[in-house]
């Protein structure tokens, strides 16, 4: 089966409302966790991350890695001065949690 058929069928980001929009090209730290929360169980992930690589995708999360300038990076630099400290990578549930 070629690479574009599986992402359509079985990536669990496609849907044809782009619900996940918003998570996936999203410049806050909670939501491309949460993007990249979704990208962990998907069985079309390393066909995504191998086609976002060939295009060079300018930016978002792809194939559960953060695109930059056409390039993947382990973390999306924020704006402003870098902290002294490194914050510690942010880690979270696909869906919030619900109390």
């Amino acid at each position: 089966m070629e690479a574009a058929v599986i992402i359509k069928r079985f990536a669990r980001c496609a849907d044809q409302r782009g619900v996940y929009s918003s998570l996936f090209f999203s410049e806050e730290p909670f939501d491309i966790a949460r993007a990249k929360a979704i990208c962990v169980p998907c069985v079309a992930r390393p066909y995504c991350l191998a086609a976002a690589i060939e295009r060079a995708e300018p930016c978002g999360v792809w194939g559960g890695e953060i695109f930059v300038e056409g390039a993947p990076v382990q973390e999306k630099r924020r704006r402003g001065r870098p902290p002294r400290v490194p914050r510690p990578p942010l880690v979270v549930n696909e869906v919030p949690d619900v109390a």
